[in-house]
């Protein structure tokens, strides 16, 4: 396992090698079609068609406004699109992506760097949204544009039923889950009920993405900065081990399993037993929210906080950034879309509408969520990512660091005769690897 996780992390950096030198040009401009009209801006996102016809509302009020072009492009298949414009030196002018990304682009020399005093606007930005833009070496590669947090979804007319009061520790959500599961909460009269919904396939990292709530309210962290630009990994931690050794046995292994058939190869478009009426639970991001409302029906679940660990009640919050392609002659016209996604005005837009929003939780902190959408839900989203959350470190290549934990955790779940503190030994030695061919292990 330890080797073939290797192998692949070494590919990958070959890759990124490959790619620093295929874009080492980019900053110095290019001429290419894509660059043209310097009052044209091209801007990709990563969105299929109902979130992009959002975007267009957005990038249509700000030409309007402003009187600057945008050619947009939705583009689904996003990295990989990504590095083929990069071996052409090539890039977008701009692009709004993951934030857990940042430290891979920059690494690879695909962004500029931003002084967030030449955004206008940008001191409605908090500290804490604005720290997920640095880099390692302590300057700013990305524009917060849209953050989240994890919530719990549960079924209250379930609870209703049975005569249960919403979960608020891990023992709580335990009981509960094993009620879902084995008394017949939709009344049929069959055991075909499951207490909680995970996406725990390692593919694309989503049991890392996943059990990362869990890591931090069990007191884990998967990697720790030490103040001094470097990092140590920190899964072999005494909280790791406890809090992985009950996750295995209290949600996957044994009679004691809670979750759906198949979790551990379910990814988020194939864990859908919440949306589907046979699932009480699922520990998921906001942009659930009008999913559920249109399939499951607003009034048979609620939004509530996720249950707390030992340590803390924090789960993993995430988002998108605006990041400037690494290339220069439009500066300015960045600047003014930046300055405009992240007023209030271009806020409120990506917030509302008959698609689906683009903007979760409003970066801007003069905004609302919950006033904003007059919906109270959203407050506890809110609430979760200003007061208890935390994001995976951005500075890094967190891609790998990411992969490798869930395939780790994957496998703990999965082999349930395992030594949990072997295994995270072994993934702690893996993402020190990692950490060391990024030069940044302590």
């Amino acid at each position: 396992m330890g080797d073939r996780r290797r192998s692949r992390r070494l590919a990958a950096v070959l890759a990124v090698t490959a790619l620093g030198f295929g874009t080492a040009a980019c900053g110095a401009g290019s001429d290419s079609a894509g660059s043209g009209d310097p009052n044209t801006l091209e801007v990709w996102t990563r969105s299929n068609p109902d979130p992009a016809a959002t975007y267009e509302r957005v990038f249509a009020a700000f030409t309007k406004k402003t009187g600057i072009k945008i050619d947009y492009q939705p583009v689904i298949n996003f990295d990989q699109q990504l590095q083929s414009r990069a071996s052409t030196k090539d890039l977008p002018d701009v692009m709004i992506n993951d934030t857990a990304l940042m430290g891979s682009y920059q690494s690879q020399g695909l962004l500029k760097p931003i002084d967030p005093a030449t955004i206008t606007d940008g001191d409605q930005l908090t500290a804490k949204t604005w720290s997920s833009t640095v880099g390692v070496d302590g300057k700013h590669y990305g524009i917060p544009y849209s953050r989240q947090a994890q919530t719990l979804m549960i079924r209250k007319d379930w609870l209703d039923k049975l005569g249960l009061e919403a979960p608020t520790t891990w023992q709580e959500m335990l009981s509960v889950a094993k009620a879902f599961a084995t008394r017949d909460p939709d009344g049929d009269g069959k055991a075909d009920t499951y207490g909680m919904v995970v996406p725990g396939s390692a593919q694309n990292g989503y049991a890392a993405w996943w059990g990362a709530s869990f890591l931090w309210q069990g007191g884990a962290r998967i990697i720790e900065p030490d103040g001094k630009g470097t990092y140590k990994p920190t899964m072999d931690s005494s909280a790791a081990v406890t809090t992985v050794t009950w996750m295995k046995n209290n949600l996957f292994c044994g009679d004691n399993a809670v979750t759906q058939p198949g979790a551990l190869t379910a990814v988020t478009s194939t864990a859908t037993n919440f949306q589907d009426g046979n699932a009480g639970m699922y520990v998921t991001g906001p942009y659930n929210i009008a999913t559920f409302d249109q399939t499951l029906g607003k009034d048979k679940y609620e939004v509530i906080p996720a249950p707390a660990g030992p340590a803390s009640g924090d789960v993993l919050a995430d988002g998108e950034n605006i990041y400037f392609g690494a290339r220069t002659g439009k500066t300015k016209q960045e600047r003014a879309l930046a300055a405009f996604l992240i007023s209030p005005e271009g806020q409120k837009l990506a917030m509302t509408g008959k698609n689906q929003p683009v903007v979760r939780i409003p970066v801007n902190s003069t905004l609302d969520a919950a006033k904003v959408r007059d919906d109270a839900r959203w407050s506890v989203v809110q609430k979760a990512y200003e007061d208890a959350s935390q994001q995976f470190p951005n500075a890094p290549d967190f891609a790998p660091i990411k992969q490798d934990t869930a395939d780790a955790l994957n496998s703990i779940f999965t082999y349930c005769g395992g030594d949990v503190r072997s295994q995270l030994k072994e993934l702690n030695e893996t993402l020190a690897g990692d950490l060391k061919d990024q030069d940044l292990l302590k």
